[in-house]
């Protein structure tokens, strides 16, 4: 945020964090807005210009998620490879067993539309106000999203990024070596785990019941019983995680109207001060 000119406080930026991981946790996507929102009212950053960093952050996100999945499929492609392979071709097969192309283009097609039919209604319907309103948010969006180039420490960006998926990787391998059925799995179950639970995490709020889903079915692949060594591996990892952001989110919820309210003592009394000595 530095490089757009705002400069809020250590504390407020984690604290937003954390009550963002809170919210989502309940309902995904809207602990972004609440981020947003606390940082614009008490550090008086422009809402839109932060959906662009935040847009940005899931960017890069995105990019660490892609790194683990190909290393997932480098390290454990005898485990997950064919499984994948049939997936992707069942997606797009007709109900012959052969590929059915007119999946494929109104896959494409459908999107391609989209962002046609997106730019038309903000070019020529722009004097309307909701639509020059969603026009200028995208503006300030753009505008976020510029910032990575800006970014003033971009070493210690690039260290916490890594730094943020190694935990949770060592967490979820941490996890596989808790139950003496899954221990011999290792590193490599680790990574392959984090692939498919990421996913859970997005599908379902909070990655409640799909998390735990989706890892039984890769316990599964690797030869384990699905419904109690799978289903007991994918509800530890949830409930861990689920409890730290839980646990997380209500102390800076709690930490966080206290600062501030201190913070705005301070505030009114240094003012005071300073018309005083006026």
């Amino acid at each position: 945020m530095e490089p757009m000119g705002y400069h809020p406080s250590t504390f407020n930026t984690f604290a937003a964090v954390m009550i963002g991981y809170l919210v989502n946790a309940g309902v995904p996507r809207l602990g972004e807005v609440v981020k947003c929102t606390i940082l614009s009212r008490y550090e008086k950053v422009r809402a839109d210009r932060l959906v662009g960093t935040i847009v940005m952050e899931r960017a890069v996100d995105v990019v660490c998620l892609l790194i683990v999945f190909i290393a997932a499929m480098v390290y454990q492609w005898h485990v997950i490879g064919d499984f994948m392979v049939t997936s992707f071709q069942n997606f797009f097969q007709d109900k012959t067993g052969e590929t059915s192309f007119t999946k494929i283009a109104i896959t494409l097609g459908s999107v391609v539309v989209f962002f046609i039919i997106l730019y038309t209604i903000l070019k020529k319907f722009a004097h309307i106000n909701a639509v020059a309103k969603i026009k200028e948010i995208l503006k300030g969006v753009l505008h976020g999203l510029s910032s990575i180039r800006l970014i003033k420490h971009k070493g210690a960006f690039l260290f916490h990024t890594v730094f943020i998926w190694v935990l949770y990787l060592l967490s979820t391998t941490l996890g596989i070596y808790a139950l003496q059925e899954t221990a011999h799995l290792g590193f490599a179950g680790g990574i392959t785990t984090l692939a498919v639970g990421s996913v859970g995490m997005i599908i379902a709020p909070g990655g409640i019941g799909a998390y735990a889903f989706l890892v039984a079915k890769l316990m599964k692949l690797y030869g384990l019983d699905e419904e109690t060594i799978g289903t007991a591996l994918g509800w530890l990892l949830w409930s861990v995680q689920t409890i730290i952001i839980l646990i997380g989110g209500l102390i800076f919820f709690a930490l966080f109207s206290h600062y501030n309210k201190n913070k705005h003592i301070v505030n009114k009394q240094e003012e005071q001060i300073i018309n005083e000595t006026i």
